[in-house]
């Protein structure tokens, strides 16, 4: 009984090593400064600090000041999220050498393998699938680098036969049937086509796999539509991530955690949205 409860108290401080490992500064420490809390997440995420020389040494100082001794400290998501949502940021964009830095730095953070490549993955029904192919190149030269196995584990749940009616039930509970009706009246029904690929690609494919839940695929596509600026689309994610169970609070934070990516236009639209749904 003794050595039982000695192995179950060395698991849980093993844990609770680990989480706060993994922990960002999340509220700004009156005693910290901006540049300290930036050196603290900088060293987890990509085992450097600020830089200190270099041709435009103060435009990196700048932004990295802003966005892991400021950004990091705005709202309740953790170190893991932040890095998830930069990754789809950065994908959307297509920028990426910054890319590859944070998805190395998404792993230090905690995620899993499966858990960044699902967050790229999550992107292809909405930036189509040449660019999520460009992300995956530079997310498996970061694999074989680390000494990943590739390929990962299958993260497919669904059957061929189940992928409409499970993508339904997905689709159905955040947004209902708004795109089906949306597209009614289109020559010879074929929006009743483009709204079933909708069901079967983005909800039966992508939003039933494992690796990230419901309220994570909601956020990530949230940041992605953040970053294309997509009036219509944002609106309806806004709400959606809502239903999924993030609060109004976390949805802002993810926005705000986009703004040094996609720049202060895009993140300031889509938390006017959000400002307007909470009325």
């Amino acid at each position: 009984m003794l050595k039982k409860l000695l192995a179950l108290i060395l698991t849980l401080l093993v844990i609770q090593g680990a989480v706060t490992q993994a922990a960002p500064v999340q509220k700004k420490d009156k005693s910290m400064t901006r540049t300290e809390i930036c050196n603290e997440n900088m060293q987890k995420l990509f085992g450097s600090g600020m830089a200190t020389s270099g041709d435009d040494v103060e435009m990196m100082q700048i932004l990295q000041k802003y966005i892991f001794g400021e950004v990091f400290t705005v709202g309740d998501l953790d170190i893991k999220t932040r890095e998830l949502i930069t990754v789809v940021c950065l994908t959307t964009m297509q920028t990426l050498p910054q890319l590859k830095a944070h998805i190395n730095g998404a792993l230090n953070a905690g995620n899993s393998p499966l858990e960044v490549r699902e967050a790229i993955y999550q992107c292809a029904p909405f930036i189509g699938f040449p660019k999520t192919l460009n992300a995956l190149g530079v997310l498996n030269e970061v694999f074989k680098e680390r000494n990943i196995q590739t390929p990962l584990e299958s993260a497919i749940t669904v059957s061929e036969n189940e992928r409409y009616q499970k993508g339904r039930e997905i689709q159905e509970k955040l947004y209902g049937d708004e795109i089906k009706q949306a597209m009614k009246g289109l020559p010879q029904n074929l929006g009743d086509e483009a709204a079933r690929f909708l069901t079967e690609v983005c909800f039966g494919d992508f939003y039933t796999r494992k690796g990230l839940d419901l309220k994570t695929r909601e956020l990530l596509s949230l940041a992605i539509l953040v970053t294309k600026d997509d009036d219509i689309t944002l609106k309806s994610h806004i709400k959606g991530s809502i239903k999924a169970g993030n609060s109004p609070e976390t949805v802002a934070a993810a926005i705000i955690q986009c703004m040094p990516y996609t720049g202060t236009p895009n993140a300031l639209h889509a938390l006017k949205y959000l400002k307007e749904e909470l009325k």
